[in-house]
């Protein structure tokens, strides 16, 4: 009951102040996936999915009737009077990847972490908060192979031209901000806020960076990393923004952990060790920096240009489910073709509102607790 009214108030707050504000909560306790998801409505009459966001992504997608490898919850698109599926001539089916034509539909193919995905391109009315989307264009998958695939679909908030900002720039003109709750909370606490209006007036805010290669990612320049009062030496290198490699800094909230490339995590983890001054330090998992004993960790900065973003205990460390064992939350960035990307991922993002302002070409961060 506690729950239906805190988004009962949300939705009459949205009517008073004319804004759209989408409940956020944390996909681990309620669909079982490490996303962060949204109620999203579609169809006539609506049909209720909880679609992980994804700012590193741009189409949407959802699993529906008859989609073999997917979830048990579907949409069913026979039952929406407002669905149809677009043919191979309409110029969305050239913004999709890997499009393919078998008779008049279009199709497309991707992957997402270990899963492929083969849907077909559609459209039918989305509403989140209280506002109708027409025509909205998505995927409506047909089969999945894999485990990392949302269960209940994705809405992506990329820069791209099927993102959400592109699919709305007339009612939500390219902004929109979240407050993302710990990965632990069980309600829809966080908000998703469209458009201008209601946006937070005092934040901090750092240049977004365009990378034409890469054009839905959101870029950022980070400059330096401070652990405690000491700034970590890292390789400028390590840092840069370089548009041929894909190099730099993202947001990103599909990801949950922040990866660093190694100069830039090596440095950050030897400077995290010496301030903690525990001699035992184990590894658990992915974490190659964990303690048995209870310990007090120095603040962690992220120095960006226009904006320093130092980051709480909360944000820094995570217990092991037994309680006994105590990691830093990062790890290097993997050794592969993309390991040139720093990822400042949802768990350093939590309890923070993040406004994504790209009309005005920057990212602003503010505390705010959201859990």
């Amino acid at each position: 009951m506690q729950t239906e009214d805190q988004t009962r108030l949300q939705y009459l707050s949205s009517l008073v102040a004319r804004r759209s504000v989408v409940p956020i909560a944390s996909g681990r306790q309620i669909i079982q996936s490490p996303t962060y998801i949204v109620r999203a409505k579609i169809g006539t009459p609506p049909q209720t999915l909880l679609m992980a966001m994804d700012t590193s992504n741009d189409a949407a997608w959802v699993p529906c009737s008859g989609c073999l490898g997917c979830s048990s919850t579907l949409f069913a698109s026979a039952s929406s009077t407002t669905y149809k599926p677009l043919g191979c001539g309409a110029p969305q089916c050239k913004q999709v990847p890997n499009p393919t034509c078998g008779g008049s539909a279009c199709s497309f193919n991707l992957t997402y972490g270990s899963s492929s995905i083969a849907a077909g391109l559609s459209q039918d009315t989305f509403t989140l908060a209280t506002d109708p989307i027409p025509g909205y264009t998505f995927g409506c998958i047909q089969k999945t192979t894999g485990n990392s695939m949302p269960p209940q679909g994705l809405l992506g908030l990329g820069r791209g031209s099927l993102s959400l900002l592109s699919q709305t720039q007339n009612l939500y003109q390219s902004t929109f901000s979240y407050c993302l709750p710990s990965f632990k909370s069980l309600n829809f606490s966080g908000s998703l806020r469209l458009g201008p209006v209601a946006q937070p007036k005092r934040i901090k805010y750092t240049p977004l960076l365009r990378n034409p290669r890469r054009s839905s990612l959101y870029y950022v320049n980070l400059q330096a990393i401070r652990v405690g009062r000491t700034i970590v030496n890292i390789p400028p290198s390590a840092l840069a923004f370089n548009p041929t490699t894909g190099s730099g800094t993202i947001f990103d909230s599909g990801t949950v952990f922040t990866r660093l490339v190694a100069p830039a995590y090596n440095a950050v983890r030897d400077e995290f060790r010496r301030r903690v001054k525990v001699p035992t330090v184990t590894s658990l998992g992915g974490f190659d920096t964990c303690y048995n004993v209870p310990i007090v960790a120095p603040t962690i900065t992220f120095i960006f240009a226009g904006m320093n973003v130092t980051l709480p205990p909360d944000n820094i460390l995570i217990h092991s489910t037994a309680g006994s064992t105590t990691c830093l939350a990062m790890a290097a960035a993997p050794d592969n073709v993309n390991s040139v990307l720093n990822v400042i991922a949802n768990m350093q993002q939590q309890n923070h509102r993040l406004l994504f302002d790209v009309p005005n070409s920057r990212l602003g961060v503010a505390r705010e607790l959201c859990t």
